[in-house]
């Protein structure tokens, strides 16, 4: 999550050898207020990985969402910069641990919205193209984009997942297990006037915009690395990427998390994909 929070992550810059993971040893949960995840249940949820080359492995960054056999959608500020070399990231698709004997994806192509200049500004989506098609299977499965005409409520059935810090404090530990938590959406003028008494009080421009969405409740939020991952409800017995982690504050401890609104970006990215195919 881009937050006022302290989170430290090592700069990449290449390719490098495949590393040894990190041991798994003990459970603990890791998004706030979450829970285990099944393995296949989110099959669309991604990790976006960059090598640390102090301890020698592909670290998780940010978290993403498969929309496409050969493309991911995750938070813009999640990526160094416009020029940042596709090559220096991987990605993790099918898994519910962080770490293991897996196989990452290679990205072919970054594309950063041209709107987008940090997250309280919105425009905070970015495409991952992927070198090669992943296969479909019971774990890697592209989740659908939301309805043009479609307006996520209170109503609806919406879930969070990422691999986020335990809370502002706590570091992500061993399992590195996918978490899953249900959230209530907050509507924008209930979750601005909340942003506006706790983070910036004498502030009087707007702060949720109109390409955001909010979700959650205190205790339920997401949390540093959960950022880019996916906010997904479900549409007439279908599940629908609805929103993009983006930002927040101090990891449930208020009560709503911000999200970037897919539905104002489907066009751009169904014309990203289509002009690269």
């Amino acid at each position: 999550m881009l937050s006022l929070l302290f989170v430290t992550l090592c700069l990449v810059g290449g390719s490098a050898s495949k590393p040894q993971a990190p041991v798994i040893k003990k459970e603990l949960v890791d998004i706030v207020g979450g829970h285990n995840a099944a393995s296949g249940k989110w099959p669309w949820q991604v990790s976006l990985k960059v090598y640390n080359y102090q301890w020698a492995f592909w670290e998780h960054k940010c978290g993403g969402s498969l929309i496409h056999p050969q493309w991911v959608l995750t938070a813009a500020h999640c990526i160094d910069n416009r020029n940042t070399d596709p090559s220096t990231y991987r990605i993790l698709a099918g898994e519910i641990y962080l770490y293991g004997d897996q196989k990452l994806l290679s990205v072919n192509k970054i594309i950063i919205h041209p709107d987008f200049v940090n997250a309280y500004l919105g425009a905070d989506v970015a495409l991952l193209q992927l070198v090669k098609p992943v296969n479909s299977s019971t774990n890697v499965k592209p989740i659908k984009l939301t309805f043009l005409n479609h307006e996520v409520t209170q109503k609806d059935e919406c879930w969070v997942t990422g691999w986020g810090q335990m809370n502002f404090y706590g570091l992500l530990l061993p399992p590195f297990r996918l978490q899953e938590m249900k959230v209530k959406v907050v509507e924008s003028s209930v979750c601005e006037e909340i942003f506006q008494n706790i983070r910036y009080p004498y502030n009087e421009e707007r702060i949720i915009l109109g390409d955001m969405l909010c979700a959650g409740s205190e205790g339920h939020d997401f949390c540093q690395v959960d950022d880019g991952g996916p906010l997904v409800c479900n549409v007439s017995d279908s599940w629908t990427l609805v929103g993009v982690v983006s930002f927040g504050r101090a990891c449930g401890w208020h009560i709503t998390g911000v999200f970037a609104r897919v539905q104002s970006y489907v066009p751009w990215i169904q014309k990203r994909i289509q002009n690269s195919s």
